[in-house]
């Protein structure tokens, strides 16, 4: 059982639902432009993007800390 995290904002979401957001709102150039990843600026895919961002905590990092950004604005 999974313990309760109130304050926690990114609880419940998954790294592939704040991606797909991100792409949403940004696109991948402007994405990739944000945070210069090659995977968001060679032929970028989600599945792709997952793959890397699972195994390198800085870059899944950056992703989150500008997920959080855009949804305190």
């Amino acid at each position: 059982m999974t313990p309760l995290q109130p304050n926690n904002p990114l609880h419940g979401k998954t790294l592939e639902s704040i991606l797909t957001e991100l792409v949403e709102y940004y696109g991948w150039t402007r994405l990739g432009q944000r945070i210069t990843i090659r995977c968001f600026t060679d032929n970028p895919s989600i599945k792709s993007s997952l793959t890397f961002l699972r195994k390198t905590p800085w870059a899944r990092q950056k992703v989150e800390e500008l997920y959080l950004s855009l949804k305190t604005k």
